[in-house]
């Protein structure tokens, strides 16, 4: 018996192995990914601590203390990393004025979002996609400009998020555009990200895609002490908040409540996150954001843009919106010694392969349909192809009704695909492939004739 139980084993094992998916990475995107350093963000986030306060009332004309000197800061790194891109990253201050409010500006007040804007290689590409973190920071009083708050984790975490993934892509090719954006104002009220939000509406931007880093560079909470650095969460709206009464009817009839273009985002997010980076899980909370909060992804989902946050999977509310002080042995305050950096360059990595391989893909298939003129245990979709952007294929996404996310893949070189699983009992989309395996965004079919 003995005999004939191994070699059984044996066989077993390499017909398992056999049947294994392989995962393909872009070697171009997977050495950026290894490039991001531990101690680069380590170093700017001392760098941002080292301002006092970043608080958006602070002075803007103090070179060594304040929002001011701090922004003009993150502009020379800009420039730094400008240098490696030929010519193709501009650096600029988008700068306004924000009059008394009555609420959380107290005065008029010089505001500026420090952008770098990594120009795609293709011309005819008009598509922007966006990475933010914002560099204000606030205590106890969102109105005490004096106090030290040294915002390390929030939201100097998404701000050396911004910086990293801006040196480390400066250098590389994109037929889409990126913006690296460190925005001013969230505490007051997401002034930077409204601003440049209506500004991408005002000019008609094809902005694809928005990564909102806020919050993401520690490890353990207060209350439940938990400790773990192998999990980031994601945020994504479900229903649009842009247009939804018009589009509200549709998506009951189609059951749609769970495929906006944000949620789809966040789908990508967690897939090519985790295909880049080790021991990392990306977690979808299906909401836009958590309770009394409020992020710089909101102002452009509220405008239609596809937009999420991502945030630490386990908060440390003693570290955050807290003034610098030690009661009952607890020390409190947003400090540099209380992240886990080790972590910070898993969530930058995750947020630069995501960057890459969107701006690195084919533009949306255009009119993806879905036929429905016949009743049929079997599904029929046809589409046209991207207006930018070469492509290879596609892939058709399918997942049952109940799954949070797609579970099979079908690749096809044409622009049609007869399937044998009924359109009653699965949702689908189509996205385009590039030659080195890019692919975009998906898009989910309506019904068509």
């Amino acid at each position: 018996m003995k005999h004939f139980l191994i070699p059984a084993v044996a066989l077993l094992i390499v017909l398992k192995c056999s049947g294994q998916t392989i995962i393909d990475k872009d070697p171009v995107i997977e050495k950026m990914v290894n490039a991001v350093s531990a101690d680069s963000l380590l170093s700017y986030n001392r760098q941002l601590v080292g301002f006092g306060t970043r608080s958006t009332l602070s002075a803007t004309n103090d070179p060594v203390r304040g929002i001011g000197a701090a922004r003009e800061w993150v502009l020379s790194k800009f420039r730094e990393f400008a240098g490696n891109a030929h010519g193709r990253m501009k650096v600029q201050l988008d700068r306004w004025t924000v009059p008394a409010d009555g609420k959380r500006v107290d005065v008029t007040t010089d505001m500026g979002n420090a952008m770098a804007i990594l120009e795609g290689t293709d011309t005819s590409d008009k598509r922007i996609f966006i990475i933010s973190g914002h560099m204000d920071s606030r205590v106890s009083d969102v109105m005490n400009r004096i106090s030290p708050a040294p915002g390390a984790n929030d939201d100097g975490s998404g701000t050396c998020a911004v910086l990293e993934s801006a040196r480390v892509m400066s250098s590389g090719s994109f037929p889409a555009t990126l913006i690296f954006v460190a925005v001013c104002g969230e505490e007051q009220g997401l002034l930077g990200s409204e601003h440049l939000a209506e500004m991408a509406k005002q000019h008609n931007w094809q902005m694809e895609g928005m990564l909102n880093n806020d919050i993401m560079g520690s490890n353990n909470s207060n209350q439940t002490n938990i400790i773990d650095n192998t999990r980031v969460r994601v945020f994504s709206e479900g229903l649009p908040a842009a247009d939804l009464d018009k589009k509200a009817a549709q998506i009951r009839q189609y059951g749609l409540e769970n495929d906006g273009q944000s949620r789809q985002l966040a789908r990508y997010v967690k897939e090519i996150g985790e295909r880049y980076v080790a021991n990392l899980e990306v977690v979808m909370v299906y909401r836009n954001d958590r309770y009394l909060r409020g992020g710089d992804h909101s102002p452009f989902v509220q405008r239609g843009f596809p937009a999420v946050r991502i945030t630490e999977m386990n908060e440390n509310f003693e570290h955050q919106h807290q003034d610098v002080r030690t009661e009952n042995h607890i020390r409190y305050g947003d400090l540099t010694e209380f992240m886990d950096f080790e972590y910070l360059r898993k969530n930058t990595a995750m947020n630069l392969a995501c960057l890459a391989n969107l701006a690195k893909s084919p533009s949306l298939p255009r009119e993806v349909k879905m036929d429905v003129k016949d009743l049929s245990n079997a599904t029929y979709l046809y589409w046209k192809a991207p207006l930018q952007g070469r492509v290879k294929g596609y892939y058709i996404l399918m997942r049952e009704t109940t799954a949070a996310q797609w579970q099979k893949k079908f690749f096809t070189a044409a622009t049609e695909i007869h399937l044998p699983f009924s359109k009653d009992n699965y949702f689908f989309a189509v996205q385009a492939v590039g030659p080195d395996g890019n692919e975009g965004l998906p898009v989910v079919p309506m019904p068509g004739k």
